[in-house]
């Protein structure tokens, strides 16, 4: 289609000629850019040469329309696309073979299977759509597409598709109106400016991939470049050779400040595109008014423009390279990445030498309009077999690709992710690779986007029903399987609270997919705790955060303290899971004959983590924290596949299979911990020490034993000889409110006294042919050596008949759960029976009692002390453990069975104390002294008594 310009247009000087110092602003273009891609210093925003080319596009494509326009009076949309088609498609088809190629020989399946994609798209000129889709973020740089850089290639070729019928349309109308079809493509133009601009400054804000990558955000540089072109006339009539030269330095000092001042942190295009769009209009404009001085001088050397004419290869060329290469050798070091970039200039030049030039200046392609276009036909068809064949062959091998067996049952404890380890070190894995990659959790929409500031209702089982709060971003949903099943195990509802990319703690943190700051996590947030504190107080908060929106200890400590004293009620604390930073499935979907090849390091996978370690010091009440990267990641590299399971869907998050296999340990760390009551187990009684600080230990709950014996006196300092005074003032047992009871042993003018606490209720006891089972969260006083000289604090129970009289013991039954001795890294577990001086139960050497069991950490954290009295079992029992695991037993077969039924058939109270001196102490080397330290309290976080039928 042709159109005949007004004659009143013709005057209208708009020959474009050969611009030399164009040329050059394209090598200075493609250089920032090349520099940003080799992460080389000082060119942090040299992406922003792209952002050059777009305007030089602008401007030469519209200089040439308005140029036919003004002097042959003919527009032809034929003739146009032909000519874009045989300069841009030769050189694109043939790196995008090359890649296809390549891809072939060195990727892994999924990776060649995304590829296949991803050239399909880039052939029929929509890679930026199938790239905003898949929500990349250009400048982050993470596992990018090796054709991620044909981006700006598709924005182009859709502002060629677009741009042309619109001008020739706008010339159509002029015509008829007999109106200048320059100023009405000046009009139109400004409009098409102003709203992609608009749009522009809205994505930036909104949507960081659609902002980068669309091309209707990306047009007003276009336009911007067009104006120019329009104005071209004007400019040279009218403005002074000095005026344009200061211009054009002015021009080049905006590109180079924007290569040099941005990061990939600067919100991008946004306003901060203004710098380095309008600097190249001034390049452009003030080498229109002066081509011989100034910038247009430089930019005209002999090296700059050489490297202009091979810009557009050169960049097409040098990011793959880059990328296969990182793909093949892991992450390179800048010099590395410089390296290879100046290397892929050889085949920029051979295919400038031998594709581009050649088909660009053939003069039986340039001679019709047919010629160009099926030079172009053939780059976008043989690029499309390509990815054909490579997609095919990439889906036989995943469709072939065997995955092992579903494994057995998990460990819930020890080393092993499985209880029968099945080792290996390649072979198929369970989930398979390409079955890894979709392997999330059922969660429906229950994790909200960046965009959402509310999270809607989203309780998986019984609204009735107590019920977990999981909190966090998409590491704490990776864990849904797991706590869903901690909560199935005791009827319990979950309800999941999860939003992409938003820290717990309140951290001020940039969203990539907003490009800006992440207002939304903030408000988020603040209805999560709304939403958590004033509703029905639920049975536990589990919270879990990726562990690396900040590598500075002091502001995350500060930032979960924040959110933490918000919160309010108890919480467990998911310690964040390595971080391979590498896509798992996809270098596995290659390696599956050696897992390691896919280890990554673990002093990288793991960031220093101050939450987990406050909770394991003691630091955070109301606290607890489960870490299994004990066995995620025992060793110095973390392992890809554990037992042929393979614990990665991604390069970050784990398998939704591998979550569910973990449940069981994270279930029996929680009940060790006393979080959570042992699965099967019905909850008799509990006390969590709730409370303002300074207040006594619960009236109802607790009874305080006083002085130095019962009423009566039947046994004189407690029948053990311990020196210190039993009192029922809070300077000896309180809370400290933060959901915890400290017991605590004063010197004071030379007299001992400490607090000793019984509970009111003593019908604890096991249910008929069941088990009874009594546990205490304990951190024991903290004083070793000297300073802990005398110390023995104790949790135990006795035989309620005790109580008639206070005689009958040892008969009635103790059961010494915990017991510690002069700061003593040791405990020790025994029951009293039977009868004085000796008897069944060997009283006379101290019951039946354990050996010292090791105990390294009880004075600087909580641990679980637990008894389980038995009536399951023949013969009958009871089982001590610390943290869940059992280190002493003592049988009815011990014993005579009058014994035992005098000892246990019947309930029993549970008593907490710090008693100061006595035989105990003195037989293990310790008694009190003037270096004996005095207010070292035992912590206790909680009392509570299950019963199993």
């Amino acid at each position: 289609m042709t159109v005949a310009a007004p004659e009143r247009t013709r005057t209208a000087d708009y020959r474009m000629g050969f611009r030399p110092d164009i040329e050059g602003l394209r090598g200075v273009a493609v250089l920032v850019v090349l520099g940003f891609h080799a992460s080389a210093p000082l060119f942090g925003g040299g992406y922003v040469g792209v952002d050059v080319f777009f305007v030089i596009s602008g401007f030469l494509i519209t200089g040439l329309l308005l140029d036919d326009v003004a002097r042959r009076g003919r527009f032809s949309l034929v003739e146009f696309y032909a000519r874009r088609a045989r300069r841009i498609l030769p050189a694109a088809g043939v790196v995008l073979l090359a890649v296809a190629v390549a891809g072939w020989l060195i990727l892994p399946p999924l990776r060649q299977r995304q590829l296949a994609h991803e050239v399909l798209a880039v052939a029929a000129q929509v890679g930026n759509w199938l790239f905003v889709a898949d929500q990349t973020d250009y400048l982050a740089g993470h596992d990018p597409s090796p054709l991620l850089h044909y981006w700006s290639l598709a924005v182009e070729e859709q502002f060629y598709l677009g741009w042309a019928p619109l001008t020739l349309g706008v010339v159509l109308a002029a015509r008829r109106m007999r109106r200048s079809p320059f100023a009405a493509v000046g009009v139109v133009l400004t409009v098409v400016v102003t709203v992609s601009l608009a749009l522009s400054l809205w994505w930036t804000h909104t949507s960081v991939p659609l902002a980068y990558l669309g091309s209707p955000s990306r047009a007003w540089q276009f336009g911007v470049g067009a104006l120019a072109a329009l104005a071209v006339p004007w400019l040279r009539r009218t403005v002074t050779s000095t005026l344009g030269v200061a211009v054009g330095w002015l021009g080049i000092a905006a590109i180079v400040a924007a290569t040099v001042v941005f990061d990939s942190a600067t919100p991008f295009p946004g306003v901060a595109a203004l710098l380095p769009t309008l600097g190249a209009v001034a390049v452009i404009v003030g080498g229109a008014v002066d081509a011989r001085r100034g910038a247009a001088r430089l930019l005209d050397t002999r090296a700059i423009r050489a490297v202009g004419r091979l810009s557009f290869a050169w960049y097409l060329w040098h990011w793959p390279v880059l990328v296969l290469a990182e793909s093949a050798l892991g992450p390179l070091a800048w010099p590395v990445k410089l390296a290879l970039t100046a290397g892929a200039a050889l085949p920029a030049w051979l295919t400038l030498r031998l594709v581009e030039r050649p088909l660009r200046f053939s003069i039986p392609v340039v001679a019709r309009p047919s010629g160009g276009l099926s030079v172009g036909a053939t780059a976008i068809v043989v690029p499309v077999v390509a990815a054909l064949l490579l997609g095919s062959g990439a889906v036989r091998a995943l469709d072939g690709e065997e995955e092992a067996a579903a494994p057995g049952p998990a460990a819930v404890d020890g080393p092993n992710l499985l209880a029968n380890p099945r080792g290996g070190t390649g072979g198929p894995v369970w989930p398979a690779p390409a079955r890894a990659k979709v392997d999330y959790p059922r969660i429906a929409d229950c994790q909200v986007e960046p965009a959402a500031t509310v999270s809607p209702p989203c309780l998986f089982g019984d609204a009735g029903a107590e019920r977990i709060v999981l909190i966090g971003d998409s590491h704490a949903a990776q864990w849904f399987p797991t706590v869903r099943e901690l909560a199935a195990r005791r009827h319990w509802a979950v309800e999941v609270l999860t939003k992409s990319g938003c820290p717990v703690p309140e951290l001020a943190v940039t969203s990539p997919q907003l490009g800006r700051a992440y207002r939304e996590c903030d408000t988020w947030r603040n209805h999560v705790v709304e939403r958590v504190t004033t509703g029905k107080k639920p049975k536990l908060v589990v919270v879990a955060s990726l562990n690396r929106y900040t590598g500075d200890v002091p502001t995350l400590r500060a930032a979960w303290d924040k959110t933490l004293t918000r919160l309010g009620t108890p919480v467990v604390y998911l310690k964040d899971t390595p971080f391979p930073a590498k896509d798992i499935p996809t270098c596995l979907s290659g390696s599956l004959r050696d897992w390691s090849a896919c280890d990554f390091p673990r002093d990288q996978a793991l960031w220093p983590d101050p939450l987990a370690d406050d909770i394991t010091a003691g630091r955070r009440t109301g606290m607890s924290v489960v870490d299994v990267n004990t066995v995620l990641c025992p060793a110095a590299r973390c392992p890809a596949v554990l037992d042929g399971v393979l614990l990665y869907r991604d390069d970050a998050h784990l398998t939704d299979s591998a979550a569910g296999l973990l449940a069981g340990r994270v279930d029996h760390a929680l009940t060790n911990l006393g979080v959570v009551p042992p699965a099967g187990w019905t909850l008799a009684w509990r006390d969590d020490f709730d409370g303002p600080a300074g207040a006594p230990p619960s009236a109802e709950n607790w009874l305080h034993d006083v002085g130095t014996c019962y009423p009566g006196c039947p046994a004189p300092r407690w029948g053990t000889g311990e020196i210190e005074t039993m009192t029922d003032s809070t300077r000896n047992a309180a809370l400290d409110g933060h959901g915890r009871l400290a017991i605590t042993p004063v010197l004071a003018d030379g007299q001992w006294t400490s607090a000793r606490i019984e509970s009111r209720r003593a019908d604890f006891q096991p249910p008929d042919h069941g088990v009874l089972r009594v546990e205490a969260s304990l951190r024991l006083p903290q004083v070793s050596g000297v300073d802990g000289g005398g110390y023995w604090p104790a949790f135990w129970t006795l035989g309620a008949p005790l109580r008639n009289g206070y005689t009958g013991w040892p008969g009635v039954g103790e059961l010494d759960v915990m017991e510690s001795v002069n700061g003593q890294p040791t405990v020790y577990a025994a029951m009293h029976c039977g009868s004085l001086p000796d008897g069944p139960c060997r009283e006379a050497s101290g019951g039946l009692g354990s050996a010292a069991r090791p105990c390294p950490g009880c004075s600087d954290g909580f641990h679980n002390y637990a008894v389980e009295v038995d009536f399951s079992t023949t013969p009958q029992e009871a089982r001590f453990f610390v943290d869940g695991v059992p280190h002493h037993k003592v049988s009815a077969a011990d014993m005579d069975p009058a014994s035992w039924q005098r000892a246990t058939a019947h309930g029993l109270f549970v008593i907490l104390n710090v008693a100061i001196g006595g035989q105990f102490p003195e037989s293990r080397g310790g008694v009190p002294n003037p270096a004996t330290a005095s207010g070292r309290p035992m912590l206790v976080d909680h009392v509570a008594v299950y019963t199993r039928k």
